[in-house]
C-alpha cells in the first residue's frame, strides 16, 4: 500500500489539524475503512474550564467519515476522567455512553467514539484503528492465529474477538500492558491498531503493517480466485433488468426499497466459484460490516427465463432465507428482544450479478462497496486455509447490539416519497423542472430525461448535489423513439431496481387554424403530445406490474383539454388524446394498485422551453394583443388573478406522486388559478 503521506500539508500545523489529515488520508483509502468506518485520536494538553491544565484526547466522532471529517468532529475528552475506569471489572455500554458525556471538554461538542476507552486505554499519544482488508483476510481465517503469526511473528499482539465496548477496550488496554515491545495490535475479526508519537508515526506504521499482510498474501496465492477458469454453472439467459422490477417487489412488500446491482468483472469471476454456496454462507468479514449487510447474502440459483417463473423462483428463494433467519433469531434471542426484518441486504444470482438494497441509493451503495470488498476477504482467506468469521452467537449480540438499536429509534421521520423512483420526461426546464426538484427534495430518487440531454444532466447534477449520493441520473430522450424510451426504463431498472412513479411531460405546442395547419405540424403534436405519452405509460405498467407494489403515473395535460384555444387545434386534440390515456390507464390499472391522474396547467411562462418567442408571438396574435401583454393577459382572465408557476405544478404533481393522493385515481387537476371555462366537467 503506497503511504502518502505529505509533509508540506501539515507543516507546522497543530495535533488535530494532522490528525484530521492522517483521517483522510485513511478515509479515501476504501481497502482500510468504508462508510464510517475506523477511528482515530491524538491526545494533547489543555486547559478546562477554569483554566487549569488537563490531557484531553481528541477522537473521531461517532458517525462521522474519515473521508471528510472536519476538525469540528473531533470532540475533545479529560483524560484525567477516562483511565481511571481502566481499574474497573466491567461497564454497560448504557453507564459508558453516559459517562463519556460528562467527559467531554464542551458538551455541545460530537458524541465520542465507541471506542473512546479504547483508545484512551493505551498510553500512546496518537491512535489509528481500521478495520483493513488485508488484516481481515489473515484474521478470518480458520487458524488465524497461527496465520497472523506467520505474517508478523511477535512484533504484534492479538486480542479476541469482542463487540466494541468496555470489555474489548479493557482486553486491549491489558494487551498493550503484556505486551511494551508490540508494534500493534490486531483485534480478531475487527481489524488494526497501530500508534506513534504523531499522527505521522501511527500512519506509517500502519501502512507499513497492511502492506507487509498484503505481501504475505499475494506470495500465498497463485491467482485472485482460484476457481476463475472454471465453467460457470447453467443460468438462464435473463436481463437484470427484466429481474430487478421482480425481485425489487418480492423486496419491497413491507415498505420500498432501493436496489443497486453490480456485474463487474470481479463480481461474476467470485459469483462463478463452485463453492459459491458455501463461502457466502460463513458470515461477515466484522462485526461492522454486519451492521450493514446481515449475516448472509441470498444465494439464488435461477431455473426460469420468464417473468412468472423468475418471479416463483425468488420467492422460494426469499421464503427460505426469511425461515431460516426466524429460526437463528429464536435460537439466539434473549428475553424481550424483537426481530428485526427477515430479509437479505444482498441477493447474488450467479452469471447475471449482485444486487444490494437499501432505504436509499446511498445505503445500497454502502453495502454494495462494504461486500465487494468481503468478495475480496473471503477469496484471500480462502488462500490462507479458510475463511471464518464469528459464532452464531457473536453475530447476533452484533446484529441485535442495544446501542445499534438505539440509533434507529433516533431516525428523522421518513419524507413522502422516500425509498420511491420516478422518472420524468421533458425534465430539462420549465415544469419537469420544476417537478424533478420538487420530487427529489420529499425523497424520490429521479430519472431527469429530456430530449436536451445536457439541460437534463445539470438537472440531475443539481438534485445529487442538493440530495445526496446518486439521488438522480439523467438520460437523453426522445419520447416518440421506442428504442430510446426503452432504454431509459431499463436505466431505471438497472440503477435503481425500478419505478414507482411516471410524470409525463414531454410536450410542445404547434399553433395554427386548422385550414392552415401543414401536416407535419399536425403529426408531430400527435407523436410526442400522444404517442409520446403512450410509449412511456406501456414501459411504465410493464414495469409496475412485474414489481406488484402498485404505481402512479401523472401527465401534464392541460386547460386546453377542458377548454381548447383558437388557433391551437393540433396541441389542444393531442392533449385531449392524453387525458383519454390517463383515464383508460387509470381503469385498466386499479386492480393492480396504479393509479392515473392528470394536471391542468396553464400559462407557465417562467424557464418554459414550450413557451417559445415563437409561441408567445402567435398566441398574443390570436388574442389581438401584444406579446408584453400576454403574461398579464392570462393573470387576469383567471378568477384568481394570480400568476401560475411551474413550481406550483410541481406541488400538484408532488400530491398526486405520494401517499396523501393513495386513493385518487382518473382525477383531473388544474392549477390555472381558475379558469372558469376549464372547469372539469
Amino acid at each position: 500500500m503506497l503511504n502518502r503521506w505529505q509533509t508540506g500539508p501539515v507543516l507546522n500545523a497543530s495535533a488535530l489539524d494532522q490528525l484530521v489529515y492522517q483521517s483522510r488520508l485513511v478515509g479515501e483509502e476504501e481497502s482500510l475503512v468504508l462508510w464510517g468506518g475506523g477511528n482515530n485520536s491524538v491526545k494533547e494538553p489543555a486547559l478546562d474550564l477554569l483554566g487549569q491544565p488537563v490531557e484531553v484526547m481528541y477522537i473521531k466522532g461517532s458517525g462521522s467519515d474519515m473521508k471528510s471529517i472536519v476538525p469540528a468532529q473531533y470532540p475533545a475528552v479529560r483524560l484525567d476522567w477516562v483511565r481511571p475506569l481502566f481499574e474497573r471489572d466491567e461497564m454497560s455500554d448504557e453507564e459508558m455512553v453516559a459517562y463519556l458525556a460528562r467527559c467531554l471538554m464542551d458538551p455541545a461538542s460530537p458524541r465520542p467514539s465507541i471506542e473512546t476507552l479504547l483508545h484512551g486505554f493505551l498510553p500512546h499519544r496518537a491512535i489509528l484503528h481500521t478495520h483493513t482488508d488485508a488484516i481481515l483476510s489473515l484474521t478470518n481465517t480458520v487458524g488465524r492465529k497461527e496465520t497472523v503469526r506467520e505474517c508478523f511473528g511477535d512484533r504484534v499482539a492479538l486480542v479476541p474477538y469482542h463487540l466494541p465496548g468496555f470489555k474489548l477496550s479493557k482486553a486491549v488496554g491489558l494487551a498493550a500492558q503484556q505486551n511494551p515491545d508490540a508494534k500493534a495490535l490486531i483485534l480478531m475479526n475487527h481489524g488494526l491498531i497501530t500508534w506513534g508519537s504523531d499522527p505521522q508515526e501511527a500512519y506509517d506504521s500502519h501502512i507499513k503493517l497492511v502492506t507487509e499482510a498484503e505481501e504475505f498474501v499475494k506470495a500465498k496465492r497463485n491467482t485472485r480466485f482460484p476457481a476463475a477458469d472454471v465453467p460457470a454453472p447453467p443460468h438462464p439467459a435473463v436481463e437484470p433488468e427484466t429481474i430487478a422490477p421482480i425481485l425489487r417487489g418480492l423486496l419491497s412488500a413491507d415498505k420500498p426499497v432501493i436496489l443497486e446491482f453490480d456485474d463487474s468483472p470481479e463480481t461474476l469471476e467470485f459469483l462463478n466459484r463452485p463453492d459459491l454456496a458455501t463461502a457466502t454462507q460463513v458470515g461477515p468479514a466484522t462485526p461492522d460490516h454486519l451492521l450493514y449487510t446481515k449475516r448472509f447474502p441470498l444465494v439464488v440459483e435461477l431455473l426460469e427465463t420468464e417473468p412468472e417463473g423468475i418471479h416463483n423462483n425468488l420467492a422460494q428463494a426469499l421464503g427460505r432465507y426469511a425461515t431460516a433467519y426466524q429460526e437463528y433469531f429464536a435460537a439466539n434471542a434473549k428475553s424481550g428482544e424483537t426481530m428485526l426484518d427477515t430479509l437479505p441486504r444482498i441477493v447474488l444470482i450467479p452469471g447475471v450479478g449482485m444486487w444490494t438494497l437499501g432505504k436509499d441509493a446511498r445505503a445500497a451503495r454502502i453495502v454494495a462497496d462494504i461486500y465487494r470488498h468481503t468478495i475480496r476477504i473471503i477469496a484471500d482467506a480462502q488462500t490462507l486455509g479458510g475463511f471464518a468469521t464469528l459464532s452464531d452467537a457473536d453475530a447476533f449480540n452484533a446484529e441485535y447490539w442495544p446501542l445499534e438499536l438505539y440509533k434507529l429509534t433516533l431516525l428523522p421521520k421518513e419524507k413522502d416519497l422516500a425509498r420511491r423512483i420516478a422518472l420524468v420526461t421533458g425534465a430539462a426546464s420549465g415544469i419537469g423542472r420544476a417537478i424533478a426538484r420538487r420530487l427529489a427534495q420529499e425523497g424520490a430518487h429521479v430519472i431527469v430525461t429530456d430530449l436536451n440531454g445536457d439541460g437534463a444532466e445539470m438537472v440531475a447534477a443539481e438534485i445529487r448535489q442538493n440530495n445526496g449520493l446518486n439521488r438522480a441520473i439523467s438520460f437523453k430522450l426522445d419520447v416518440t423513439n421506442q428504442e430510446q424510451v426503452e432504454a431509459a426504463f431499463k436505466a431505471a431498472c438497472r440503477t435503481y431496481g425500478g419505478l414507482d412513479i411516471l410524470v409525463s411531460n414531454a410536450g410542445i405546442a404547434p399553433v395554427g387554424a386548422i385550414d392552415k395547419l401543414q401536416l407535419r405540424e399536425w403529426d408531430l403534436s400527435l407523436a410526442i403530445n400522444t404517442t409520446g405519452h403512450f410509449l412511456v405509460t406501456r414501459a411504465t405498467l410493464d414495469i409496475l406490474k412485474k414489481q406488484g407494489i402498485g404505481g402512479s403515473l401523472i401527465y401534464n395535460a392541460t386547460k386546453n383539454v377542458t377548454a381548447p384555444g383558437k388557433d391551437f387545434g393540433a396541441y389542444s386534440v393531442a392533449k385531449a388524446a392524453e387525458a383519454q390515456l390517463c383515464r383508460i390507464v387509470a381503469i385498466e390499472g386499479g386492480e393492480f394498485g396504479i393509479r392515473a391522474n392528470m394536471l391542468n396547467p396553464d400559462a407557465i411562462f417562467e424557464g418554459s422551453s414550450l413557451w417559445s418567442e415563437d409561441l408567445k408571438a402567435k398566441r398574443a396574435a390570436a388574442y389581438g394583443i401584444s406579446v408584453q401583454e400576454l403574461p398579464n393577459f392570462y393573470r387576469q382572465r383567471n378568477l384568481l388573478k394570480v400568476e401560475v408557476t411551474a413550481e406550483d405544478v410541481a406541488e400538484a404533481a408532488l400530491f398526486l406522486a405520494g401517499p396523501r393522493s393513495a386513493k385518487t385515481t382518473g382525477a383531473m387537476i388544474p392549477i390555472d388559478g381558475g379558469v372558469k371555462e376549464a372547469f372539469p366537467r
